[in-house]
Parts: structure tokens; sequence; C-alpha cells
């Protein structure tokens, strides 16, 4: 379930741990790179395309819960390796949706920093043992994933109620 750049950025590291970083830094750059170019597709192509079905009714309410929590579900399966959800469709989504292209950056390049500085750490300590060890702890990965996605959204939702309770405050004075 090791995607193929987790795959190289773990064998370059652990058969030369001098190009360790310099790997995960070009798996960095790339995933960032083509998954704003995805993005951007998205954003000129899928919005009219979206905006039909999520005008109203059902639609509507998975397009205000993207808008609010979306990005959680761009940020813990681009984070965590092994994970077995479709990025792609978060991707397309988020363009699609009008989330800010600034705010998306940011959010998959906090989630790919410590991805690939991992892989390539983990390629150099543990050397070729590093995929079947990713592989031998899948459960605890997903695991890690469900409680990440977890304790984000409660943060959100405080900054929310916080941000709501302010405002409120506000317009009563």
């Amino acid at each position: 379930m090791v995607g193929g750049v987790d795959a190289m950025v773990v064998l370059v590291s652990a058969l030369d741990s001098s190009q360790a970083y310099w790997a995960a830094a070009a798996a960095i750059v790339g995933s960032i790179v083509g998954s704003m170019v995805l993005f951007y597709i998205a954003r000129k192509g899928g919005e009219a395309y979206l905006l039909r079905y999520t005008a109203s009714g059902r639609g509507a309410k998975l397009r205000a819960w993207f808008l609010e929590y979306g990005l959680l579900t761009v940020f813990v399966p681009a984070v965590v390796p092994v994970i077995p959800m479709p990025l792609k469709i978060f991707i397309l989504s988020a363009g699609a949706l009008g989330v800010r292209p600034l705010t998306f950056g940011l959010v998959l390049a906090a989630a790919r920093i410590p991805r690939y500085v991992f892989l390539a750490w983990l390629g150099t300590k543990l050397g070729k043992d590093s995929l079947p060890y990713l592989r031998h702890h899948i459960w605890e990965l997903v695991g890690l994933a469900v409680a990440l996605f977890v304790i984000l959204y409660v943060v959100v939702r405080l900054v929310h109620a916080r941000r709501f309770s302010k405002s409120v405050t506000a317009d009563l004075e």
C-alpha cells in the first residue's frame, strides 16, 4: 500500500543516506506542484459542474461541510503514509469548491514536509527493512490518521465556536 513516491524516497535513502533529504525535497516539491496543477484544473473546469450538484439540498450540505472542514480531508491522507484514501478526489474538490490556493498549498506543504522527511529518515535508519516496517505497522498508521483527523476536527470546531461567540458579543455591544 506504500505509494510509488514514498517507496522511491525510502529506496534512495536506504541506498545512499547522503541523498535522503534531497529525495525528500524533490518529493515535496513534486507533490505540491502536481497537486496545485490538479487543483487549478479543477478550479477552472469543476466549479460549474459541482455548483450544479451542490447548489441545494444534500449537495449544499456537502459543499458547506467541505468548505468548513474539507482541508482536513486533504491534510490527513497527505501526511500519513500507507493510508488507503484517494487524495486526488479531495484535491479536485478543494479546487472546484473554491478553496483559496494559498491555503490549499500551505495545508498540503504542512502535510507533505513531515511525511517525506520521515520517510527519508526511516530509510536511512532501517534501510531495506523500511517498507516491510511500514506494512507491518499499517493499522497503527491508520489509527494515527483517524486520531489526527478527530483532533484537528475538534480544534477547528473550537476555533469556529470561539470566533462565532466573539462575533455575537461584538454585535450585541
